[in-house]
């Protein structure tokens, strides 16, 4: 075991940084040694709120991870540069957690997988979703053959929009959101923003692991065109299996954000099975399972999560310390088969037609 594990936050795009930052302080066996963006402003609340100290702060990859030799690095760029910075810190031989979602496209995404192998280092591609307790508890089920096979996914998630709140899930205000539009990564084409590449991963990436791995045969996608933005804020995409239709569906625009009050439609998921359903929606406490014997319904707990299993950075600080791959929606593996999914569903939006899965 290293003791203590060095852990480095680079590229603060997402806001998502000062999440995972807080799972690495707030670990007993991990220290982050070094932060690194190109901005010094961007990492001023995290610099305040960890105790960073000065020689630990840099505005150059390279120097940050010769001077740190991290053994993890924790990336968090806009979509469309995630294969750039993770080429970079693979170079350099460093493991490495990617916040999601995994790619701006196919390509980048099995770039990543290419540049990561080569590296012989560990990569994951973090999904928060995979690790709330109704999720979680949703695919202990399903693994134990409660609905009998999946064969269906149906999701719905998003929140008021990207902008709406930063770290920590602080809120901002109408004020901030409408100054920042015209600037943000998240409202440009380019940089890979919209809805649906923010939060269609997530569907699809989790979809497939309640669906047991399995991929869709072709997909059918729409999205929204709102006056005035070059990206989507709502996205519905149909994917076609072998056994059935699912369906997933973003929203920049809730009514309200799943993490305050759960809006309608909820956010969340609900998994049809052979022999059953299971409803299993963001930050509840109990998920609603119907089976043969119950057709009424009945309602569960959701499992209490413990260490290793409570967040990425102890799931990947376990895997380095056992020689363990990692496993579910945050291998690459599993991740690249979302990506499939978006793709496709990116090119059925832009073309207007239902296409093949594509990769």
């Amino acid at each position: 075991m290293n003791a203590p594990w060095k852990i480095v936050g680079i590229n603060f795009d997402h806001m998502h940084m000062g999440d995972n930052l807080r799972f690495a302080h707030d670990h007993p066996g991990a220290r982050i040694v070094g932060l690194c963006d190109e901005d010094r402003a961007r990492m001023q609340p995290a610099i305040e709120t960890f105790g960073i100290a000065p020689e630990a702060v840099f505005t150059d990859l390279e120097e940050c991870l010769e001077a740190t030799r991290p053994d993890l690095a924790v990336l968090c760029p806009a979509t469309a540069s995630h294969a750039d910075w993770v080429a970079r810190v693979a170079a350099q031989r460093v493991n490495v957690m990617l916040e999601k979602p995994f790619a701006a496209n196919l390509a980048d995404a099995d770039r990543m997988i290419a540049d990561m192998r080569a590296a012989e280092r560990l990569f994951a591609i973090n999904w928060p979703l995979a690790w709330y307790p109704p999720h979680v508890t949703a695919r202990r089920l399903i693994g134990e053959g409660r609905i009998g096979e999946g064969i269906e996914a149906h999701y719905y998630d998003g929140n008021r929009g990207p902008l709406w709140h930063s770290a920590d899930k602080a809120e901002t205000d109408a004020e901030f959101v409408q100054s920042q539009k015209a600037t943000s990564w998240w409202y440009s084409r380019e940089a890979g923003g919209g809805s649906q590449l923010d939060y269609l991963g997530y569907g699809a990436t989790l979809g497939t692991w309640f669906l047991g791995g399995r991929a869709p045969l072709e997909v059918t996608s729409v999205v929204d065109e709102p006056r005035g933005l070059e990206v989507d804020e709502h996205s519905v995409t149909v994917a076609r299996y072998e056994f059935g239709l699912s369906r997933f569906e973003t929203r920049w625009g809730t009514f309200s954000d799943p993490w305050t009050h759960q809006p309608q439609p909820k956010c969340g998921f609900e998994i049809v099975g052979t022999d059953g359903t299971i409803a299993s929606y963001d930050y509840e406490d109990t998920v609603r399972m119907q089976t043969r014997k119950r057709p009424e319904g009945v309602v569960l707990g959701v499992d209490v999560t413990v260490a290793p299993m409570q967040n990425p950075i102890q799931y990947l600080i376990d895997c380095l310390e056992n020689d363990r791959g990692v496993e579910g929606p945050l291998s690459p593996a599993l991740s690249r088969i979302g990506q499939q999914i978006v793709d496709s569903a990116v090119l059925s939006a832009r073309e207007k037609r239902t296409v093949a899965l594509l990769g």
